[in-house]
């Protein structure tokens, strides 16, 4: 499996906390990976470092087939190269319309003149249907989208972040504050999206972690402490010592 992007050797300190410390590891083309640790064990860190939101102190973040360093680029070139990431509390537009919602967020020419002379396509409404099947939302396409449940939020978001085509989507806690059939659903959803993108989740919440069946990575103090499967981590000594004894 080719490797979409390579964490090498990556630590970062605030006022001389080590936040990151050392963190190598690689996440593949197609791929789910859930991401698990502690409390301060430097997970939304990491989501920080490969969005560009926070620069490390040292260590290498590459992307893609050429090889480009992440570190090089702004937020929205990193956005732009297909890292699109998903924060806990849904950002929806509450006002507009599902559609609506889903039709702003589609991968377009975003100049000042092609925004003014942007006209729907038939194309584009076709995309937006096709997303909205995707997520479960084609019958709350007319909603306003602030009348939705926190679930359906949250499937509109991962809907927005789809309809910019990323290679990479990162998840914080997806499954949240959500009823089991919702979460059972976001499950689905981002199970489907990972057979043709890479899907980094990082969550608490150990059923459903399970539930995602795929390569877990432990994070804590910033390092890989343990990687492989959810019964191979969490039978890890070292795993149970720090997060699974408390």
């Amino acid at each position: 499996m080719s490797t979409l992007l390579e964490v090498s050797g990556v630590s970062v300190s605030f006022d001389g906390f080590k936040a990151i410390n050392n963190l190598s590891f690689q996440i593949g083309n197609a791929e789910m990976r859930a991401i698990i640790g502690p409390n301060g064990a430097g997970k939304t860190t990491f989501m920080d470092i490969v969005t560009g939101k926070t620069r490390p102190n040292e260590g290498r973040v590459i992307w893609g087939e050429k090889s480009v360093s992440l570190l090089k680029m702004s937020e929205a070139q990193i956005a732009r190269a297909g890292v699109g990431r998903k924060f806990q509390r849904p950002t929806v537009f509450e006002d507009q319309s599902v559609f609506d919602n889903l039709l702003m967020a589609l991968k377009k020419q975003r100049g000042p003149l092609s925004v003014l002379l942007y006209r729907k396509s038939e194309e584009d409404t076709a995309k937006v249907q096709e997303l909205a099947a995707e997520i479960g939302l084609v019958d709350q396409l007319p909603r306003k989208s602030g009348e939705l449940s926190h679930g359906q939020k949250q499937w509109l978001e991962i809907g927005m972040l789809l309809a910019q085509d990323p290679r990479l989507l990162l998840v914080d806690e997806p499954a949240a504050g959500m009823t089991p059939e919702e979460r059972e659903h976001t499950t689905s959803i981002l199970v489907e999206a990972a057979k043709t993108r890479a899907v980094v989740v990082v969550e608490h919440d150990m059923e459903f972690v399970r539930r995602l069946n795929c390569k877990v990575t432990v994070l804590h103090e910033g390092s890989v402490l343990a990687e492989g499967s959810l019964d191979h981590v969490t039978s890890n000594q070292d795993v149970i010592d720090v997060y699974l004894g408390r």
